[in-house]
């Protein structure tokens, strides 16, 4: 496992699902996630999102290592709409419970 290290701190990463005002889902992952969404809502984040903003946070996921973050954005990518979709639900009950 890598850890990026900063003043002895660990860097926390982030894979995060976003819906765009068209109603599609974005995938993405990073380390400051309220950075990236100000980003994404000013058109300045991703080229998929720069003409679908405003963006709204579905899903985030704190994982522990950069090449786990690319990992993870991946195998969410590869999910279908529904898929991401239950996934979304899932982490809304965990979150109840």
């Amino acid at each position: 496992m890598i850890t990026c290290i900063v003043l002895g701190a660990s860097i926390l990463f982030y894979v995060y699902i976003v819906e765009c005002k068209d109603g599609t889902l974005y995938t993405g992952w990073t380390v400051d996630i309220e950075k990236r969404l100000t980003a994404h809502n000013m058109g300045k984040g991703a080229k998929y999102t720069r003409s679908r903003f405003p963006v709204v946070l579905k899903y985030l996921e704190q994982v522990s290592s950069k090449p786990e973050a690319f990992q993870r954005e991946y195998s969410i990518k590869q999910l279908t709409r529904e898929q991401k979709y239950q996934l979304i639900a899932q982490s809304k009950s965990d979150q109840i419970t």
